[in-house]
């Protein structure tokens, strides 16, 4: 059975008609060589198209490795940026380090010098009290025969000093500091020595068995100056010890006094 169209009124073609139609016409025209007159214009529609589409790759390639690039460069500099940071800070902490270093010596220098000069000023002071110190001729001893003691043992009538009691040989010390003006011989003093003492008096001592400084020798307080005797004008081993306002006999003045005023006690 077939079927037919009515006639009459014109219908669109459907689109399975049209399609065919198109088929039917390329192949038309392909047999008629019209195609390819069209085919290259559609040909290089559909290359520019390509074209077109790999450009856009490679320009998308290209971008996204600049920005790695760009990427990675910005990394290198903040690598290089952090690690001279911290050269620089490193530089610092040692500078920082080293400048603590030089306060702290020079304090400890500083410190150093002022616990010198404090010991040394000690020192001096020390040196100038013992200088300035008065001790006894003979120590742990004591006064046997008095001041002004009368008598016909001593040419002026009286003593001019006093004695010491002393065995043979014990040692007789300078009671103070000065300078020896006489050492030797003293006639009825045995072998004597005279020392000018530092405050302008002067001190004697006598009837010693041996000297042990000279002329123009400084001495200091507790010094040995000999070993105590019994030479010269004596009944028997002791020291003869005087204090005078001047080298020269008769210019006596009492000596427990004299010692007695520097801290002596006798």
């Amino acid at each position: 059975m077939a079927f037919t169209r009515a006639t009459g009124k014109h219908r669109r073609p459907s689109r399975l008609t049209r399609t065919t139609a198109n088929v039917a016409g390329v192949a038309a025209l392909t047999t008629t060589g019209v195609i390819g007159g069209l085919a290259a214009p559609a040909l290089a529609a559909d290359e520019a198209s390509v074209e077109k589409t790999g450009l856009t790759q490679a320009i998308s390639v290209r971008d996204s490795l600049a920005a790695s690039i760009d990427a990675q460069a910005a990394a290198q500099q903040q690598a290089a940026d952090d690690a001279a940071a911290a050269k620089k800070a490193e530089e610092a902490a040692k500078k920082k380090a080293a400048e603590a270093k030089r306060k702290a010596e020079a304090e400890a220098k500083a410190k150093a010098e002022k616990e010198r000069e404090a010991k040394e000023r000690a020192a001096r002071e020390a040196e100038r009290k013992r200088l300035n110190t008065y001790v006894s001729p003979i120590t742990g001893s004591y006064i046997s025969t008095g001041y002004q003691t009368g008598g016909a043992m001593w040419s002026s009538g009286s003593h001019s000093g006093v004695d010491f009691h002393a065995a043979s040989g014990t040692t007789v010390h300078a009671v103070g500091s000065g300078t020896v003006v006489e050492a030797g011989w003293g006639g009825a003093y045995g072998n004597n020595v005279v020392i000018q003492m530092n405050d302008g008096t002067y001190t004697q001592y006598g009837h010693m068995s041996s000297l042990s400084v000279t002329v123009g020798q400084a001495v200091t307080p507790g010094q040995q100056i000999g070993l105590s005797g019994s030479t010269g004008n004596s009944t028997g081993p002791h020291l003869h010890f005087e204090a005078r306002t001047g080298p020269d006999y008769g210019s006596d003045i009492d000596p427990v006094a004299y010692l007695r005023s520097h801290g002596v006690n006798v």
